[in-house]
């Protein structure tokens, strides 16, 4: 039997109550490690040695916080490729796509090394003679944090790097079908310095994890990035203890595209948003919303360029889609290809590939409109809705007409419609002819209604979240 990879609890790599595989989507029958799933029991040993490690890391100098993380960014640039590989082979993102996210995941802990340092407060004038005030920043000590599979190593490196630059001790379990990332951001931790029991990884089935996560009072705070359905059960127990919560869910994102737009643009920056990284982001542009106008030249261009993609094995240079990420997950995209039809949308590839692995070509549903559940419900996958609509207005309403918010977009060559929709769209993140996906490292991600709850990720801002506001009032008399 293969080697497992174990646990990180206190410092120490530890067995667990069973192992997982992990095997790559595009050659299932390449296994690329099995990896030990927690228990209960195992979860709880890792918040003990949370608790007991936290406060001295609390206490230590922000140097040192920032010279753990400033170091675990080089240790993960100086390895991008080697980790890049790992990554296309458990998620099954495209060689160039692993790489990209990687390298994010360095700046991530460099950019949170710096602001380990800058963590501030203010000093406020009291209306009562003699007073001072002071406001200040303080760790919340040990959190759980639960991150998908979409992107294994960005999404845990975007939740731990703040968190242990606040001072807490963290507590990561990943997804279950893609722990291998989150395991190599371990051994980079530990071989950059972090203190045994501050950083603690667990991995296994969600359901399980997250319940002792969310339900043991030493947890102060819960983040979570996944499904809604899964949010909301966080969000139920994370209320009844009282806990702080952070959660990002997804989204259904409009991109509108305008009479005036360049159509080349525009067709290169919806294809990008709809169906690079097979689709598989909670930004991706899945309501495609075009002007009469523009219309069918546009859907000419885009069926012409969709027909062209290269979907295959995704460390082949020449590929541009690689596979979906499991059976599971393919099997419902091909429930929505059908689904699509059966509401009364031409479908436009969609269709299984003949071929190992879990591979789908992307999807155009043609003729869509906005009540349809296809049109409605999150796929997270290589399709997309085209929806007509008639004129500015018209397209705003209907990108606004959906229970997400996270992101949105507009191709226009018109400032006026241009700054109405940034102004007007009910999303956390707006993209002006661009595609909806890509945010970089160093500023707010998130969303609005049913797409996120709590504050926002990266950038200064997620330091709100992993801290509490002291007000301190002192008398010189």
């Amino acid at each position: 039997m293969s080697h497992i990879q174990q646990n990180y609890i206190a410092g120490r790599w530890q067995a667990g109550d069973g192992v997982t595989e992990n095997r790559n989507p595009a050659q299932p029958d390449d296994l690329i490690g099995l990896y030990a799933r927690a228990g209960r029991e195992t979860v709880t040993a890792a918040i003990d040695a949370a608790a007991e490690a936290q406060p001295a890391w609390a206490a230590a100098s922000p140097q040192v916080r920032a010279d753990v993380l400033s170091r675990a960014g080089d240790i993960i640039l100086a390895r991008r490729e080697e980790i890049a590989r790992l990554l296309t082979r458990e998620e099954g993102k495209t060689l160039p796509e692993a790489l990209g996210e990687v390298t994010r995941a360095g700046h991530i802990f460099q950019f949170f090394g710096g602001e380990a340092l800058r963590l501030g407060g203010q000093k406020i004038a009291s209306t009562r003679a003699g007073c001072e005030v002071d406001v200040t920043r303080e760790p919340l000590g040990v959190v759980g944090l639960i991150t998908p599979w979409n992107f294994p190593i960005a999404i845990p490196a975007w939740k731990s790097a703040p968190a242990l630059a606040a001072g807490n001790a963290v507590v990561l379990k990943p997804a279950e079908i893609t722990p291998a990332c989150a395991h190599v951001m371990a051994m980079v931790l530990e071989e950059a310095g972090c203190p045994a029991g501050v950083f603690n990884l667990v991995m296994g089935s969600g359901s399980q994890i997250g319940d002792v996560l969310v339900k043991d009072p030493r947890i102060a705070a819960v983040s979570f990035t996944g499904s809604e359905r899964v949010g909301r059960v966080i969000a139920r127990g994370c209320a009844e203890g009282m806990k702080k919560v952070q959660l990002e869910m997804g989204g259904k994102n409009p991109m509108v595209v305008l009479d005036d737009a360049d159509l080349d643009l525009a067709v290169e920056a919806s294809l990008n948003g709809a169906f690079y990284a097979t689709g598989q982001r909670c930004t991706a542009s899945s309501r495609l919303i075009v002007q009469d106008g523009i219309h069918d030249a546009f859907v000419e261009r885009l069926e012409a360029r969709r027909a062209t993609l290269v979907v295959g094995d995704p460390l082949e240079p020449q590929t541009q889609i690689g596979p979906v990420v499991s059976e599971a997950q393919l099997q419902g995209n091909l429930d929505y290809a059908r689904l699509a039809g059966e509401e009364g949308c031409e479908v436009l590839g969609g269709a299984r590939l003949d071929r190992p692995g879990h591979f789908q070509a992307p999807a155009l549903f043609l003729g869509a409109t906005n009540d349809m559940r296809s049109s409605r419900e999150e796929i997270f996958g290589p399709c997309a809705s085209v929806i007509r609509v008639g004129d500015f207005d018209e397209a705003l309403a209907t990108a606004n007409d959906t229970r997400f918010g996270l992101s949105s977009g507009i191709c226009t060559g018109s400032l006026k419609h241009a700054t109405a929709f940034r102004q007007r769209s009910q999303a956390g993140m707006v993209m002006v002819n661009l595609p909806t996906a890509g945010v970089d490292h160093h500023v707010p991600f998130g969303g609005r209604k049913a797409s996120s709850l709590g504050s926002r990720e990266q950038g200064p801002m997620a330091m709100e979240f992993y801290t509490a506001v002291k007000t301190a009032y002192s008398f010189a008399g």
